[in-house]
């Protein structure tokens, strides 16, 4: 009998439990609740981006002329200069002594030829009267002429000899920043001694990128007939991330393609100003530096219209792109797409979406193909200005109303 009750008494403990645990499970869920947009019809800015490398517009290597010692380096390495500044002054005594020597041996061979022209005269005033001679006209003739021919080449002389002493001064052909000099003074200096620094000018930089040829194609068809370069603007995305405050134009597309990559070269100009607030005798007053890798984001002037959705409501797997579109009970479907030319919060799609059509953008982790969900306004996205990269103001700006308006 005691064994009787401690077996039932263990069953009322073992139903007591079991009806405590029922008691704790939650009553089953509703449909998870997920955040939706519709497909519409808005505008944006069409965006490239290509790899590219920024290029000094003029590029100098300072070499020396003439033989001779370097007396004076009148700049600062990794400076800024300017066209016409003195950067190297050469010794000069001894080409300004041939130069005053030439220059004598000119005063000379005038003062002979003076007096062979007044020969000359008097031969011809002779040869009027029965004591000239036509053989004394000719032989003054010819030494007048020779000495003219004299002359000519004494100045040719003078003019190598002022070229030459002019050459030891060596001045900036342009504007630019200077590079650290390969020779110091007290040196001989000559044609053969090789580059003594270079000049890389700063403002403006050109930007050159490779484009494929079947974008490059694609980039003509869109923007041949509405102006071509004039109808693209070129801006930058620097190493560090941020977009460079000034846009740029193309000018120059490379007339063949790379054998070895099918590319063609793209060229675009931007200014380079000082950075405000920044002196320009600084170390870096400007922001683009010559041989910098960048971004270069090609946008169209124009907006144009296309079928867009959030980019966070696409996802991808092995077979594509594609987003769950929300039917009429509200449950959720695998809808396959083809997406265009998009930019980072707007995916443009070209196929598989219909205006209209309900896309969830928020709570995709919560979605189950065919299962029913509980649809809500998704959050509206932060406005994006037309500066910002690949979206115009139309584009960006929020809708109110009814729920699963777009963002």
């Amino acid at each position: 009998m005691a064994y009787r009750s401690v077996s039932f008494c263990l069953l009322i403990v073992v139903l007591e439990s079991l009806s405590l645990r029922a008691q704790a499970q939650p009553a089953p869920s509703g449909p998870p609740a997920v955040g939706v947009v519709r497909a519409e019809r808005q505008k944006i800015i069409q965006t490239d981006e290509f790899i590219g490398r920024i290029q000094a517009v003029g590029r100098v290597a300072l070499v020396a002329r003439v033989s001779a010692f370097l007396e004076k380096r009148l700049f600062v390495e990794g400076s800024e200069v300017k066209k016409g500044d003195l950067l190297y002054q050469l010794e000069q005594p001894p080409f300004q002594a041939v130069f005053d020597a030439d220059k004598a041996t000119i005063d000379q061979l005038e003062a002979q030829h003076r007096n062979a022209e007044l020969t000359l005269e008097r031969a011809q005033s002779l040869l009027k009267t029965p004591a000239g001679q036509q053989a004394t006209v000719d032989s003054a003739l010819a030494s007048e002429r020779a000495l003219a021919a004299q002359i000519a080449g004494a100045q040719a002389q003078l003019q190598t000899a002022q070229i030459n002493l002019g050459y030891t001064e060596i001045h900036a052909p342009i504007d630019g920043k200077v590079t650290s000099t390969a020779v110091t003074e007290g040196n001989v200096v000559s044609p053969t001694s090789g580059t003594l620094a270079n000049i890389v000018s700063q403002d403006p930089m050109y930007v050159n990128f490779p484009v494929s040829v079947r974008a490059g194609l694609d980039l003509r068809n869109r923007y041949e007939a509405k102006g071509g370069f004039s109808a693209v603007v070129l801006k930058i995305r620097l190493p560090d991330g941020r977009i460079y405050g000034q846009n740029g134009k193309a000018d120059y597309v490379s007339p063949t393609v790379a054998e070895n990559t099918d590319t063609l070269t793209v060229r675009g100009v931007f200014s380079n100003p000082i950075i405000p607030g920044f002196p320009a005798e600084g170390p870096a007053p400007r922001e683009l530096f010559d041989g910098e890798f960048v971004t270069v984001l090609l946008e169209g002037v124009e907006p144009i219209t296309v079928l867009g959705i959030p980019r966070a409501a696409v996802l991808s797997d092995q077979q594509g792109d594609y987003v769950y579109v929300v039917n009429v009970q509200n449950k959720a479907e695998i809808r396959r797409i083809q997406l265009g030319q998009s930019t980072p919060t707007t995916a443009v799609v070209t196929n598989g979406l219909k205006e209209g059509e309900v896309v969830v953008s928020e709570g995709l982790q919560r979605v189950r193909p065919g299962e029913a969900v509980s649809p809500g306004p998704a959050t509206p996205g932060p406005q994006v200005g037309e500066s910002s990269v690949g979206a115009s103001n139309e584009a960006a700006k929020p809708t109110t109303g009814e729920p699963g308006a777009k963002q």
